[in-house]
């Protein structure tokens, strides 16, 4: 008896084809669809299983990890005070309990198992066999911390002072972590710790921090100025523009640490950490400026003519309409200059600064690690590749929540 056919209405969804429910039917269409892809199969699984082979066994039967292990604390915070890291475990509790709002009230439960990751990366450290019982305290409590207020943000999220709050946090923490990394005076409950004390972890995540929180909307503020219909302005941004962009980053942090004071006033001084800061700045803040402009170029003139017949003026038309809209067609290019930017703070140690690769070069000084290059540097490529790789995948969700591409 032969069974009848199913059939489908016009709008009714088809269901997925049988090759998506068998391991064998997506390898068949994936992996070994023609003769040429299965030979480039072949041949990636080989190169991948011996390189892969190779890079195993040299890290767990030949590298010398102790050389991490024993500096770990110079990685992380440089030469800064054992006796004021109590502040810097201050900064990063109000940063779990920043981040753990701002994840529960705005993203919900949508993206919990990047949340997870981010919780269970502390516990899997703190139950580290060689770590020590401070390190271990503080780590389970930044977990706890932020797995606390993403619950609070969650449940709250409809309630207005939990919105403010959170507001208010992401606001003020940047000002709080520089009062707490460098503090108010040489004396008191909150000791000044000179930045040349800065180092490590520490010191490339101010100097993006400060790169990223600057350079963003100073880049935007060229972009609308070189597109400004006021001759001035539009010269003096092209003119900034092109010359940032003509020089290399090494040149312009030369400038800032040698030349610049050259031309202060005697007896007056920046810090040297400024001054990188300020470099840092001024350098991406152009490249942004073109990423920006790219954005507003694609914006059609039709967007404008329908503010306008609304009744709104030109800057309520940049800020409410044209600029957001820019803006979200960007995002991978900005993301992308920020990621850029956060691994070009390595550059600071060619001007004396003892970022994560300055401190590099201090720790493979000592004597007893000598020729430990490997080890070191894979280690530090590590920490670089975590950190390049979140703000990609924060990147990605934020583009599949604004609809980029999509709409």
């Amino acid at each position: 008896m032969e069974q009848p056919v199913k059939s489908y209405s016009h709008g009714e969804v088809l269901p997925p084809p049988t090759e998506r429910y068998t391991l064998l039917g997506w390898l068949h269409k994936s992996l070994f669809s023609t003769w040429y892809n299965a030979l480039l199969t072949l041949v990636t699984a080989y190169i991948v299983f011996v390189l892969g082979k190779a890079i195993l066994v040299w890290a767990f039967t030949q590298a010398e990890w102790q050389v991490v292990l024993v500096n770990m604390r110079l990685f992380m915070v440089g030469q800064y005070p054992v006796a004021q890291i109590w502040r810097l475990w201050i900064a990063l509790h109000l940063l779990a309990v920043t981040s753990g709002l701002s994840w529960g009230t705005m993203l919900g439960r949508r993206y919990r198992n990047a949340g997870l990751v981010v919780v269970a990366l502390p516990l899997l450290l703190a139950l580290f066999p060689k770590a020590i019982p401070s390190v271990r305290l503080n780590l389970v409590l930044w977990a706890a911390l932020a797995v606390a207020s993403w619950a609070l943000g969650y449940t709250q999220r409809n309630r207005r002072w939990v919105r403010t709050l959170t507001r208010w946090l992401l606001l003020l923490y940047f000002p709080i972590l520089i009062l707490l990394v460098r503090g108010l005076g040489p004396e008191g409950f909150l000791k000044l710790v000179p930045t040349n004390l800065w180092g490590g972890l520490l010191l490339t995540f101010l100097l993006a921090i400060v790169g990223i929180g600057f350079s963003f909307p100073l880049g935007i503020l060229l972009a609308l100025g070189r597109r400004s219909n006021l001759k001035v302005v539009h010269l003096f941004s092209v003119l900034y523009i092109e010359f940032i962009r003509g020089v290399p980053l090494v040149t312009v942090l030369f400038m800032a640490q040698v030349m610049l004071p050259l031309f202060l006033p005697q007896g007056v001084t920046i810090d040297r950490v400024i001054r990188a800061m300020t470099g840092i700045v001024l350098f991406s803040a152009a490249y942004m400026a073109e990423n920006v402009r790219g954005g507003l170029q694609a914006i059609p003139k039709g967007q404008y003519e329908a503010a306008w017949a609304l009744g709104l003026n030109g800057f309520q038309t940049m800020v409410l309409i044209i600029l957001p809209q820019a803006l979200r067609n960007v995002i991978p290019v900005i993301v992308g200059q920020f990621i850029a930017l956060f691994k070009d703070t390595s550059l600071v140690a060619i001007v004396g600064l003892l970022d994560l690769l300055g401190i590099a070069s201090t720790v493979l000084a000592q004597p007893e690690f000598i020729g430990k290059q490997r080890e070191v540097y894979t280690f530090i490529a590590l920490i670089y590749w975590i950190f390049s790789y979140a703000m990609s995948y924060a990147s990605r969700r934020l583009e599949e929540a604004l609809g980029v591409g999509e709409r």
